[in-house]
């Protein structure tokens, strides 16, 4: 039988700094492996980054918007 899945709220920049945060108390504190959590710390950069250009692009669009507008 399978323990109790885990998951992590990865949907925000603060999100993501929280679970890296958490990441990195378990490692301290011996309940997660290096491997797992340099995994896991890949991830969320990947996620971050796609955050950021999609935050980017909507800047983008909004200042189109109003260039069009004029």
């Amino acid at each position: 039988m399978q323990g109790r899945r885990k998951n992590l709220k990865l949907s925000s920049p603060n999100e993501v700094r929280k679970a890296l945060a958490r990441i990195a108390n378990m490692v301290l504190n011996e309940e997660m492996d290096t491997k797992t959590a340099n995994s896991l710390t890949l991830i969320c950069n990947a996620i971050l980054s796609g955050i950021r250009v999609d935050e980017q692009d909507k800047k983008i669009r909004e200042l189109q918007d109003i260039l069009e507008e004029r």
